[in-house]
């Protein structure tokens, strides 16, 4: 058995790991998680944001893979909706923006 002494492993996370941009009116996210199989995957939607978690079990080799990541949205999502495929290692997730959804803010000034 092996010791639980590495986090790093069970909680890897990478800045690479993902694409998003924006298209006719909707983002496209794209996840890298190879071998995990669509079952061992759960999206869910709440309150502009998504949720991105994955577990799974080897047993021939005793150890246990996950994946958790946030993605937060700075327009309104028709989240009736969102679509999301998973295929040969790699999760797509579509979110289309709500017609008339605006982004607002303020330019934030940086100090020096």
């Amino acid at each position: 058995m092996q010791s639980l002494d590495f986090p790093s492993r069970l909680f890897r996370t990478g800045s690479n790991d993902f694409e998003l941009y924006e298209e006719d009116d909707e983002f496209v996210l794209s996840v890298e998680m190879p071998g995990f199989d669509p079952r061992e995957i759960d999206v869910s939607w709440d309150d502009g944001v998504l949720n991105i978690a994955g577990e799974q079990e080897d047993e021939r080799r005793g150890e246990r893979r996950t994946y958790h990541r946030r993605f937060r949205f700075p327009k309104t999502v028709n989240d009736d909706e969102i679509e999301a495929q998973y295929t040969n290692g790699i999760l797509e997730v579509r979110l289309p923006v709500e017609t008339g959804s605006e982004v607002t803010g303020k330019e934030i000034e940086i100090q020096a």
